[in-house]
């Protein structure tokens, strides 16, 4: 099977190669522009394998990438390259609309030019729907319309739509899937559960928006992997799937969550949740995210609520034990 990845580097991106290359028989090119928020150290243990390579590319280079498609002719395109940090979006829009739209279009094109027996899985997120009013309302399906209320969930609602026309006009092969926020290993440190991490092993102030009443669904990156791959295999070719475990906690209650933690691990003369700063909400700060699964659990369920909480524990430990790597990247961000 031969498999390229878009955004290889990225968080989400490794851990999809890591388990991809487990497979002897997949081939698998990694695409990735090495940005800011790459990070090749984190397939440091696979990049020597022999159903392993890479290629440095801005997919916004329709030319280099169009010949790359072509001559690897690939079966699957797992789609993950994009600008995701919705602070950067609201500051500096139209590097999301060049990664997230332009790129998105010239992999399409790729692939009705060149390579039309290719599958493109389409990894998206569950922020194209907008927002919930409050924590009765019911959850996404994947009959909900786009709400966008930021510039990066405009440009993956925009994506969303590319490539579902994509298939409807040029009957391209493409799965579409939208997922909740993402946990674990080796995410980069401007997300929420890093920073958090990184304040308290440095004990200063955690910053938190607004009231911190914010309600997000959180899943493991591994576990959404592994529904990746699986719907590479067994999802219906045009269909678009929400992905996500059912764990939903309020910003300040998951915050409070990870500082009791650290309580019991390195205790100090002050607990923890004294770090704690409320500072300005940002623009357009949704309330709450939440996506009905029943289309996907119909032929892959898991139950992914109960283990939040260990594997919430697994990834503190993970960035204890690599705080090194944590405050590299903290540094590198600030210089950039």
């Amino acid at each position: 099977m031969k498999i390229v990845v878009t955004g290889g580097y990225g968080f989400i991106g490794s851990c999809l190669i890591r388990k991809l290359i487990l497979n002897k028989k997949n081939l698998v090119l990694n695409l990735d522009a090495l940005k800011y928020c790459s990070m090749p150290e984190s397939l440091e243990e696979v990049k020597r394998s022999k159903n392993y390579s890479f290629k440095k590319i801005d997919l916004y280079d329709f030319n280099k990438l169009k010949k790359i498609i072509k001559k690897f002719r690939p079966n699957i395109i797992f789609h993950l390259a994009a600008e995701s940090h919705v602070d950067n979006s609201i500051l500096n829009s139209y590097d999301f609309i060049k990664s997230n739209i332009i790129g998105t279009y010239n992999v399409l094109k790729s692939i009705q030019l060149y390579s039309r027996q290719t599958l493109l899985l389409h990894v998206s997120t569950d922020e194209v729907y907008g927002s919930l009013k409050n924590k009765k309302e019911n959850s996404f399906t994947e009959e909900s319309k786009f709400y966008p209320n930021s510039p990066y969930s405009a440009t993956k609602a925009s994506s969303d739509l590319l490539v579902n026309a994509w298939n409807k006009t040029y009957n391209l092969q493409v799965i579409i899937t939208n997922c909740v926020n993402n946990f674990g290993k080796w995410q980069f440190p401007e997300k929420l559960i890093p920073v958090v991490i990184d304040s308290c092993l440095k004990f200063k102030k955690i910053p938190v928006y607004g009231n911190g009443k914010n309600i997000r669904e959180w899943i493991d990156v591994e576990n959404h992997v592994e529904y990746l791959i699986h719907l590479s295999k067994f999802g219906k070719i045009g269909e678009t799937y929400n992905i996500g475990s059912g764990y939903e906690i309020e910003n300040i209650l998951l915050i409070k969550k990870i500082c009791k933690y650290f309580d019991n691990k390195f205790p100090k003369k002050k607990p923890y949740q004294s770090l704690i700063k409320f500072v300005n909400d940002r623009p357009g700060h949704d309330l709450r995210y939440s996506v009905n699964t029943s289309k996907i659990n119909k032929f892959f369920k898991k139950n992914y609520y109960e283990e939040f909480d260990d594997k919430l524990y697994e990834t503190i430990d993970w960035h204890i034990n690599n705080r090194r790597w944590l405050q590299n990247k903290i540094k590198y961000k600030k210089i950039k």
